[in-house]
């Protein structure tokens, strides 16, 4: 072949590959508001910077039904590129070519991606729009299988982050879950295991699509997605800020941005946030927003499990991971749901070298007999796994209450925190005063001449040795009482002390977390 009839081939073959399916479905896609593949790639990516891989590869001969025609790329775009001067590979479906449907073909080239970027340490994103796996290719068809193990063996060397763009069902679910972050777009996005018709045909319920798998579902109710972006700009925009607060693989440091002071008068006002009535609720974000650097707290899971606050800050331009509680939900109280969220928080940091920032007020664990039942024993222990595996810096903050089992849950002092700072407001007990006398004092009320008057003395009592952390410091299981406005001065302190922190670990294989 000559030189010039190449050419004019490979200018054939690279016209077909961006035309995916065709321009029929083109069309169709754009009319139903989604981005072509190409397009998400050249909006992720810095211009002119990215390198394809298998950018002629076809699909195999199928197994069941017409032989599929050859498209390149085989509905998968895959290589690498830059964010912001930062190299990350990225992978997109076409849905236009076979719903996006993955086959052996595809499955190669995307697993073969995750590799790479496991060997180069650098973030793999999945910009994820498929049907699932390609039915035709029959049980030759072991795609997912090798990307479940490719993905399952880069967790904790690379970041790994999905964007659900479409929908998205079967393996692309589990391969989704298998990653660290998960977004999807608001009204434009599902995601679940089996469809409406399957799970009419099997279970006689009728459900929408967006009632089964839609972003409202997932970043509320079943906790499964992370972020919720309005649309696909948008989405894209949020990988972008995700990944400025994350190193490229578990052997570097994240990557530092400009130093910037809090919000002008934050630390002025910060003793006024928390309520004198120690019953009244507040807005621990207003804390969070208080100290780090221009009150930026970037949320992960903002809509699930409310009660805990998870998400990435900066201090003196450092990233950092915090997990706070909120009054405002549950009275910050521990659950099911708060403790999978702040669990899995927690190792993710770990994982990537992220110190971690704990805000405490919590009244303990939340009772009930629907937690007992749905497994708070199980799911609560995560926490306190997660907190004392980990060997990042880790400082903890208590600001008001630190009761009952809550304590070792959100880091204390003999579960591995390397500094415990607390309040002036802060209560450190089992339990509050009025349970601790009913449960204690129980006899010695009902004994008395006045038993209101003998429960009020004890009460009064109890107080006077927990009502402040003064005490605990004496026993050294807080490091320092701190006044609210220098609480960021002494992060910033100790952050500057434990950054490089080496924490070895027993030599074993890996624990066995309580999942």
């Amino acid at each position: 072949m000559e030189m010039k009839e190449g050419i004019k081939k490979l200018e054939e073959l690279k016209q077909k590959a961006s035309l995916g399916g065709g321009r029929e479905r083109i069309e169709k896609l754009r009319r139903e508001g989604y981005l072509l593949a190409e397009e998400r790639v050249n909006l992720f990516l810095d211009p002119g910077t990215f390198v394809e891989f298998g950018t002629l590869a076809g699909p195999q001969p199928a197994e069941f039904g017409p032989p599929p025609a050859y498209v390149p790329r085989d509905g998968v775009i895959t290589g690498f590129g830059q964010v912001n001067g930062r190299t990350v590979g990225v992978f997109a479906h076409d849905k236009t070519v076979q719903g996006g449907s993955l086959g052996n073909v595809q499955a190669t080239k995307i697993s073969t991606l995750i590799r790479r970027a496991s060997e180069l340490k650098v973030p793999i994103v999945a910009l994820q729009d498929s049907v699932g796996a390609r039915i035709q290719e029959g049980n030759k068809n072991v795609g997912f299988d090798s990307i479940f193990f490719a993905l399952t063996q880069a967790s904790g060397v690379i970041p790994l982050i999905s964007a659900i763009l479409g929908r998205c069902a079967g393996g692309i679910a589990y391969s989704s879950a298998l990653m660290d972050f998960i977004l999807m777009v608001q009204g434009k996005s599902q995601l679940f295991i089996t469809g409406p018709e399957v799970i009419k045909a099997v279970t006689h319920e009728e459900v929408s699509f967006e009632a089964l798998g839609g972003a409202a579902v997932h970043s509320e109710k079943s906790g499964v997605c992370d972020l919720v972006a309005s649309d696909e700009a948008d989405a894209i925009a949020m990988i972008k800020k995700l990944l400025s607060f994350l190193p490229g693989s578990y052997l570097d440091q994240a990557p530092r941005g400009p130093s910037r002071d809090c919000p002008e008068g934050a630390m002025e006002k910060i003793r006024e946030i928390i309520p004198a009535d120690p019953k009244k609720f507040y807005d621990m974000k207003k804390i969070l927003r208080s100290v780090l650097d221009d009150g930026y707290f970037f949320e992960s899971k903002p809509k699930f499990a409310r009660n805990i606050l998870t998400g990435f800050g900066r201090v003196e331009g450092w990233p950092v991971g915090i997990i706070a509680n909120q009054p405002m939900h549950l009275a910050g109280a521990l659950d099911v749901d708060a403790s999978d969220k702040a669990s899995r928080f927690i190792r993710f940091c770990d994982a990537f070298n992220l110190p971690v920032l704990t805000f405490v007020d919590i009244p303990g664990y939340l009772p009930g007999v629907d937690q007992e039942y749905r497994g708070i024993i199980r799911h609560g222990a995560k926490m306190l796994f997660a907190y004392a595996e980990a060997t990042v810096p880790k400082i903890t903050v208590i600001v008001r209450k630190d009761y009952g089992g809550g304590k070792q849950a959100m880091c204390s002092k003999p579960m591995g925190t390397d500094l415990v700072l607390a309040w002036p407001t802060a209560e450190l007990a089992v339990m509050g005063a009025e349970g601790a006398v009913k449960v204690v004092c129980r006899k010695e009320i009902q004994e008395s001449k006045d038993p209101e008057a003998t429960r009020k003395k004890l009460v009064g009592e109890y107080e006077q040795i927990f009502s402040g952390p003064f005490e605990s410091a004496r026993k050294m299981y807080v490091d320092d009482v701190i006044k609210p406005e220098e609480t960021r001065v002494k992060i910033i302190q100790a952050l500057r002390i434990f950054r490089n922190k080496k924490a070895g670990r027993i030599d074993k294989k890996h624990g066995n977390m309580p999942v």
